[in-house]
């Protein structure tokens, strides 16, 4: 009976490290995957304002800021089938998300 249990724990212990294993291996690729994505999109933006499609990152974001009442600027996404900036503040407390054209610079719509 004694057999048994240590046999019993021997093999608990050996699932539990194998499961923080893997735990440890998908939480060093998710940063990596991310970071990669990220720099896809800047690519993305870079390549569409070389080629014409769209304007410079910092006009968009100084013709948004002035429509924002000193909002707090957080990041921002592109879409680049769409050539479309998401632009994200906090302001009173709440996120808010502004889209912008890319080709214009307009806002085309808010979100909260």
């Amino acid at each position: 009976m004694v057999a048994r249990y240590a046999s019993a724990m021997r093999m608990m212990r050996f699932r539990l490290i194998a499961a923080l294993g893997v735990v440890a291996a998908l939480s060093t690729v998710s940063p990596v995957a991310y970071a990669g994505s990220q720099r896809d999109e800047q690519d993305a933006a870079r390549r569409a304002m070389l080629d014409g499609q769209v304007m410079p990152f910092s006009l968009i974001k100084r013709r948004v800021d002035s429509t924002m009442g000193g909002a707090t600027y957080l990041g921002s996404e592109f879409n680049p089938s769409s050539n479309r900036y998401r632009l994200k503040y906090v302001k009173n407390g709440k996120v808010v998300w502004v889209d912008a054209d890319g080709r214009t610079g307009d806002i085309i719509g808010w979100a909260r």
